[in-house]
């Protein structure tokens, strides 16, 4: 394999920096810059800082912590991953065995109140959720006086409405001197939207934008100073794969094309570059949410499609060739008919071309069978003793047996991986020679390589330690395994006889020819996809009996004792043996021929020759999804890129700029003319592309210079009153406004992880948050509002959940509401049209919500379009509404531990069950049984009432007759 070795541009890093006054810290210039930035205004408040990812951001962190003095008060960190936590703690005390006392703890809901009083007294720094900490404030366990700064991270998810907005609004009305620090490594998400950056400032009552990309000054020589030695290495891709590349990108481009024809996306969005990358799908949808129920079904699988199709590229470099196809099955057998791409032009390729790096299927005179001929015969053959009911198999023509030959053929880019491992072995060894101590342990560091996933890590590390082919033997076998289970499961009775296959069924199941051939019959192809199953299935059940057989040997301890002797018995290589062969019909080779491989009469074994194994030095896999920061730990003079990302090149570079001293060289893995290589540079330009527009929107930015002191107040949307609120009292006292008085909501603890209880907050509403066991919102003490998003609608219904929930709601209060609350960028529909048929059937939402106000007279459904409207709605319905009684309301549903209280709404109170059978007696409805309760305290009476009195209840001699029948009716006997 020819390798072309390009250098990469230079990545110079610089010597670090120390604190003075307390523990000496590594530290990169530039990130003193950015905090002397933040500490030069202290009557700015803070700000906003956006870096360019894989900067150290967690160093950052650690630096402000470290700084951070606990008699300026209590340091809040809001917002960081479990990742994001563990890197800052490393940071502060890289050894875990030495406790700090500088480090951040974490306050969780599991510490009482008043043990969380004492944390926020303190004076220290702690992480804490958004959920516990807006709680605490309202329920006035904080002191805000207390707080000198908040901490947040990831602010490119903040919005106006989130949980972070809220906590820092309280914080900066009561307490003036706070200062708010957000930060965000993902520049690209800073743009995403009208005006985020800007938006984002004004819901954190910032006014400083701290912009540090990767191009900036200060951070461009110091890491262009001392690069470390980087070597490109260009892979080139297998046939296979180049085709399986073409083809997605063809279907990719023909998907897009598709999407175009709609015109309701901007088509500028519409690129296959674009379409690399996660947040492509972000920009479709939110283009696409507002008219999502006018969309057609054609138009909405497009947008799932090219999520499938950006996955298909993004697994052909990162995964074996078995795993790859095992997906492609996955897919085919899910999306089925649905899918839009599995039908365009090029679709089949993908599917032949991802068969062929795994198996060939043919004749054993090397004939292809997916090129049948007008002279083929159909023959039935017999494939196994456990297989009799499949006679239909075919055998085409007596030219040649068939036979489904291995290829199992291993990522290019594992042998390269090997020898670079092996040149790095050898040069050290070089090196030793010299005997220069410094450079001997400088050069027996441990080779870090980089990949994606765990997988990926695992698989890498079986292949170092073992074999190749014996990695991709093990994986070809448990996709063999897999054939099994799933023809084990039980089948569907289908209307359909099997013969008539819908159209397409050639295409989902790969067997359509690269080249069409006129004159080839349906059957013949049919026959062929039949045939391949048939064979591969053999194969499958014949590895699962010898895995079964070897199993229950090393199970047994007798037959342990007595194989010792027995090495062919205690073989691992799972294929079939030679005294098997009988028990299927051998269509591979004669019985009298001599084999040089084991004997399978469907399977043609893939043999390679055994390379000499050279020494290797010691190797850490490292996985970018884990989040860990193991270069500081590690130290590694080796690094090898596997999967090459920006963000881990970033953080290469401050690892060699915190250790100027120390030689690293870096290797970087491309495949040759792949999207990963197009996909790495348009990050680099999407990145730099994000800034240009963050400096273009901080220059444009309006700011008001009262902006911190502006809307901080109860009500500080700035909306003035509409007229006719203005004129209604212009008859009393020359128009003078009356009192206002505040408005209370009692909100159940766990809705705090929505952002309505800030809207309402906003409104100018007293949020007073309890924990609730009916109900989210008490408006009133007759009003009780349970509210549901639209999948949480989906979800309670479908666990039944919601029933349960309005039945306690109905049963404790008079005015019991469901609130279905849509998304403000999302349609407000709950199905297209196209999606609502003729019939009613049991399963449709519309149907389900039917059921439930015909089952529950008394419930009020409210619809709302947004959070917003939400918050108007609760205005208009606590209009001349007494306010809710906290006491009560905690109260309700929850069990008393001592008896009946009276005037006490427990559920001791109602005997549900009784009232559920008088609801059930003939005659009684849902107009009569409350009057019926009204007038007898408890069945027996009820039973005693003459014929008269219960007419007088039950509104109507009629009802009063049927039921007095039924209670008078006697018991049937046997005798």
């Amino acid at each position: 394999m020819t390798c072309s070795m390009i250098l990469f541009p230079r990545y110079k890093l610089t010597s670090v920096s120390t604190f003075t006054g307390k523990r000496e810290r590594k530290m990169v210039q530039f990130h003193e810059h950015i905090i002397a930035d933040l500490l030069e205004e202290p009557s700015a408040g803070g700000g906003l800082v956006v870096v360019s990812s894989g900067l150290a951001l967690h160093k950052l962190i650690a630096g402000f912590l470290h700084l951070h003095d606990t008699s300026e008060g209590t340091l809040l960190i809001l917002s960081a991953s479990p990742s994001q936590k563990h890197s800052i703690l490393t940071s502060l005390n890289p050894n875990p065995n030495n406790e700090s006392t500088n480090s951040p703890s974490e306050i969780t809901s599991d510490l009482p109140a008043h043990h969380r009083l004492s944390l926020y007294s303190s004076g220290n720094a702690f992480f804490i959720t958004s959920r516990i900490l807006i709680v605490d404030l309202l329920t006035r366990r904080l002191p805000t006086s207390a707080v000198a700064g908040i901490i947040i991270l990831n602010a490119h998810s903040l919005s106006e409405t989130c949980t972070e907005a809220f906590i820092v609004r309280i914080l900066r009305s009561s307490n003036k001197n706070l200062y708010v620090r957000a930060f965000s490594d993902k520049p690209h998400a800073m743009v995403s939207g009208f005006a985020k950056a800007e938006r984002t400032l004004k819901c954190l009552f910032l006014r400083k934008l701290h912009l540090w990309p990767r191009f900036q000054v200060y951070v461009s020589e110091e890491l262009e100073r001392d690069p470390p030695e980087v070597v490109d290495i260009r892979v080139p891709m297998s046939a296979y794969m180049v085709g399986i590349q073409k083809a997605v990108i063809e279907v990719m481009d023909a998907c897009l094309k598709e999407m175009r024809k709609t015109n309701k996306v901007d088509v500028e969005d519409l690129t296959v570059e674009n379409g690399l990358f996660k947040s492509f799908d972000e920009i479709v949808r939110r283009q696409l949410d507002p008219i999502w129920h006018t969309l057609g079904k054609k138009t909405k699988q497009l947008v799932s499609d090219l999520k499938t199709l950006r996955k298909l590229l993004d697994y052909l470099v990162r995964y074996d060739a078995v795993t790859y196809l095992k997906y492609l099955d996955s897919l085919r057998a899910s999306e089925s008919f649905r899918s839009v791409w599995i039908f365009a032009e090029s679709s089949y390729k993908i599917f032949e071309y991802a068969k062929k790096r795994v198996y060939h299927f043919g004749r054993s005179n090397g004939e292809n069978l997916t090129t049948p001929t007008k002279n083929v015969k159909s023959k039935k053959r017999k494939l196994d003793d456990s297989n009799k009911d499949k006679e239909d198999s075919v055998v085409i023509n007596g030219n040649g047996n068939v036979v489904l030959e291995e290829v199992l053929e291993e990522a290019p880019k594992w042998k390269v991986l090997r020898e670079i491992l092996e040149e790095i072995e050898a040069e050290r060894e070089k090196q030793a020679t010299s005997n220069d101590v410094e450079s001997d342990q400088e050069n027996h560091g441990i080779v870090l390589v980089a990949c994606k996933d765990e997988h990926s890590c695992v698989q890498l590390e079986e292949c170092i330690t073992s074999n190749p082919n014996k990695v991709m033997r093990g994986e070809w076998e448990k996709y063999l395994l897999s054939k099994v289970q799933l023809h084990a499961l039980p089948k569907r009775n289908k209307k359909k006889p099997q013969s008539q296959n819908p159209k397409g069924f050639g295409v989902l199941d790969g067997a359509v020819p690269l080249t069409p051939q006129k004159g080839v019959e349906g059957s013949s192809s049919s026959s062929i996809v039949t045939q391949e199953h048939d064979a591969l299935l053999a194969v499958a059940t014949e590895i699962s009996k010898r895995t079964q057989k070897v199993t229950e040997v090393v199970d047994d301890p007798q037959n342990n004792v007595v194989s010792k002797g027995k090495k062919k018995q205690s073989s691992k290589n799972v294929s079939l043996k030679k005294d098997d062969k009988n028990k299927i019909e051998t269509l591979l080779v004669k019985e009298s021929e001599p084999l040089k491989v084991e004997n399978n009469p469907v399977l043609k074994k893939h043999v390679e020759g055994g390379d000499v194994v050279k020494k290797i030095p010691p190797v850490h896999f490292y996985a970018y999804e884990s989040g860990q920061q193991v270069l500081d730990f590690l130290k590694p003079s080796a690094i090898v890129v596997y999967h090459p990302d920006i963000a881990f090149v970033r953080e290469i570079e401050i690892y060699k700029a915190e250790n100027p001293s120390k030689k690293v060289k870096v290797y970087f893995l491309f495949y040759e003319d792949s999207t990963e290589v197009q996909k790495f540079e348009a990050s680099i330009r999407r990145e730099n592309g994000a800034f240009e527009s963050l400096i273009r929107q901080k220059s444009m930015m309006m700011l008001p210079v009262d902006h911190v002191a502006h809307g901080l107040g109860p009500n500080c949307t700035g909306e003035t009153d509409s007229p006719s609120k203005q004129n209604t009292v212009t008859r009393k006292a020359g128009g003078q406004k009356e009192a206002v008085k505040e408005m209370q909501v009692i909100v159940d603890m766990r809705e705090f992880m929505s952002s309505l209880p800030n809207v309402l907050h906003q409104k100018g509403m007293h949020i007073i948050p309890v924990t609730l066991e009916v109900g989210d919102y008490i408006l009133s003490p007759t009003i009780c509002v349970e509210r549901k998003s639209i999948q949480d609608l989906f979800v309670s219904f479908a666990s039944g959940r919601l029933y349960h929930q309005v039945e306690m709601m109905v049963r404790y209060y008079r005015i019991p509401v469901l609130l279905i609350e849509f998304s403000q960028d999302k349609s407000f529909s709950f199905q297209s049209t196209s999606e609502i048929g003729d019939d009613v059937t049991p399963h449709n939402i519309i149907s389900k919500l039917s059921l439930l106000v015909l089952h529950f007279p008394r419930l009020r459904i409210v619809w709302s379009r947004s959070l917003h409207a939400t918050a108007e709605i609760f205005a208009s319905l606590k209009t001349n509404q007494d306010e809710p009684d906290e006491a009560k309301a905690t109260r309700v549903g929850v069990p008393s531990e001592e008896g009946v209280v009276e005037d006490d709404v427990r559920a001791e109170n109602f005997n549900t069950s009784a009232v559920e059978f008088l609801r059930r007696l003939p005659g009684v409805t849902d107009s009569n049984y409350r009057t019926i309760m009204d007038g007898c305290s408890s069945l027996a009476e009820l039973a005693l009432l003459p014929v008269e009195k219960l007419g007088e209840l039950m509104g109507g001699q009629k009802s009063a007759k049927i039921l007095r029948d039924f209670l008078d009716a006697k018991y049937p006997t046997l005798l």
